[in-house]
């Protein structure tokens, strides 16, 4: 099966970055960053989710987390230099970003936002995060992810003792 190089894809070659496309089934009832970790038999902490949100000061920016955590908006709000954000409406993320849910990549969005990766990334050779397309993930170097999209690396997530 030839897989179709997204935008995202094709941004990354401009960018000259290694990467593989990766594919799995899609369910639409779960489009989980779980599920996709379980198609995928890797590691969910390895699959990071890409969230579009809106600060009372700066407007739209991404978080990218893994896939089974929670955003802390508190946490989210601090590095991003607003007061309170929260997620932005789901029939907004079209719009604002040029993706769908469940197929939400932090690169090549309509227009670059801020954005921050959870540092636990940094614990990995290679993440796996949205290609642009349901059934489709990119795997790649973080550091190589956090160059092109000109993230940056801060605590997301508050861990549970």
């Amino acid at each position: 099966m030839k897989i179709e190089k997204t935008n995202a894809a094709r941004l990354l070659d401009k960018a000259k970055v290694a990467y593989e496309l990766i594919a799995y089934e899609v369910d639409e009832s779960d489009l989980s960053a779980i599920h996709v970790a379980e198609q995928l038999a890797e590691p969910v902490e390895q699959v990071f989710k890409t969230l579009v949100l809106k600060g009372d000061k700066s407007g739209y920016f991404v978080c990218i987390i893994p896939g089974a955590d929670e955003l802390d908006l508190k946490l989210a709000a601090k590095v991003s230099g607003n007061k309170s954000c929260d997620m932005i409406p789901m029939k907004d993320l079209l719009s604002v970003t040029g993706y769908i849910r469940g197929a939400c990549s932090p690169i090549a969005m309509k227009k670059h936002f801020p954005a921050f990766i959870h540092e636990t990334c940094l614990h990995y050779p290679k993440i796996y995060v949205s290609a642009g397309k349901r059934g489709l993930q990119i795997f790649l170097n973080p550091a190589d992810l956090i160059k092109v999209i000109n993230a940056g690396v801060k605590a997301l997530i508050t861990i549970a003792d």
